[in-house]
């Protein structure tokens, strides 16, 4: 399995762009402006979008892909994600006022979109690929994914923070090979953080102690303006792990 990196940001402008990952060359996790990123013939290729939640920085370019490949394709855009992520789509997104509603389009019998609710734990297997919903803990449902290639794992946590259900998941895991992880705040700024449902270093930093898996540590969702001062914070906080900033473009083989 492959997966790039196209977009991990806490925002836009001077070349950063809000979080999607792409798996092999077919399967988006979330859809953020990072989509954007892509040419029109790799649109093309994506059947599957995994989306951990509903704000609007990790599903923006939903709307946009399904709206250009829509008509190019020979079969549905299939979005999974948590039923109540789902229902957000439905009701505010592709509800004809913000977007059309292209899970009936051109007619419900061949729609251009379709749904297809999640359950945290329950696995979705894709050829020889195997995606698991993991706990999360947001200011609205979540949940992070694990990437099984049947020979390692890379877990995406999502947005999260404090979640002793996430790190059970996680030490269960005995092929874990990279971890990514947010931080969107500084200590600073951890009143937010906490209000928002957002690690900070600190408590990031006390949260790691809980995993007992060796694995390869990136921090993803840093802000522009603070993400140099957070990864200070972090650095000087963890020393257990191989800990590093997610970058775009960056690429993962697992």
């Amino acid at each position: 399995m492959k997966l790039k990196v196209l977009g991990c940001s806490g925002g836009i402008g001077s070349n950063s762009h809000t979080t999607a990952l792409l798996l092999d060359d077919d399967i988006l996790i979330d859809a953020g402006s990072g989509v954007g990123t892509l040419a029109l013939g790799d649109l093309l290729k994506i059947d599957h979008v995994f989306v951990t939640h509903s704000h609007l920085d990790h599903i923006a370019f939903i709307p946009f892909l399904v709206d250009t490949a829509g008509s190019l394709r020979d079969r549905p855009l299939i979005v999974h994600a948590l039923p109540e992520t789902l229902e957000c789509l439905q009701k505010h997104i592709f509800n004809w006022h913000i977007w059309p509603d292209f899970s009936c389009i051109p007619d419900a019998v061949h729609p251009y979109m379709r749904y297809e609710p999640l359950a945290v734990g329950e696995t979705v297997v894709l050829d020889s690929r195997r995606i698991t919903p993991l706990p999360a803990c947001h200011a609205v449902p979540a949940t992070g994914f694990q990437l099984d290639s049947g020979r390692a794992s890379l877990v995406f946590t999502g947005d999260t923070t404090a979640s002793e259900a996430l790190w059970e998941a996680l030490n269960r895991i005995t092929s874990l090979r990279y971890l990514i992880i947010e931080s969107a705040f500084s200590d600073a700024q951890r009143d937010i953080a906490g209000r928002a449902g957002h690690f900070h270093p600190a408590l990031l930093a006390d949260e790691l102690n809980k995993l007992q898996q060796d694995a390869e540590i990136y921090i993803t969702h840093l802000r522009q303006n603070e993400a140099d001062i957070t990864m200070r914070e972090i650095l000087a906080r963890v020393s257990r792990f191989d800990l590093r900033r997610l970058a775009s473009n960056q690429l993962f083989e697992f």
